[in-house]
């Protein structure tokens, strides 16, 4: 196990594109739920670009010392938790058509929005999904 100094050092020589801490991904990870609480307003490509952000959470965690791991867990899961209620599973058939979907084992990917807004909402529709248009709320 490694301390999260070495565990974004390791990560970002694995291809990650800078040596990110848990605190800026943990972060990222909130900031995307909120907006997909609120509705979405980007497009397909930024959206699957910003659920890289819960892989890099997954990654560390396999990595991580046992006492950081249990450290953040707790808002992991409630954001985890958040997410799961903004978002419809489809076992990734909308988000698959967009983006190849990695291993079962990141579920994030295998769910989309609930709240269809802008470009993204289009791209869903488009995909076949079924939600709710924010417009028409």
């Amino acid at each position: 196990m490694a301390t999260e100094t070495e565990v974004g050092e390791l990560l970002h020589q694995r291809g990650w594109r800078t040596a990110f801490t848990v605190a800026e991904r943990v972060n990222a990870w909130t900031a995307l739920v909120g907006a997909i609480e609120r509705g979405y307003g980007d497009d397909i490509h930024e959206y699957t670009n910003d659920l890289y952000c819960r892989n890099w959470l997954h990654e560390a965690w396999l990595l991580l010392d046992e006492h950081i791991v249990q450290l953040w867990t707790p808002q992991i899961k409630a954001l985890d938790d958040r997410y799961k209620a903004a978002t419809i599973d489809d076992d990734g058939r909308v988000l698959g058509q967009f983006h190849r979907l990695p291993g079962p084992d990141l579920w994030w990917w295998r769910r989309y929005p609930r709240t269809f807004t802008g470009d993204l909402g289009r791209s869903l529709c488009s995909a076949g999904a079924i939600g709710t248009e924010l417009d028409a709320v």
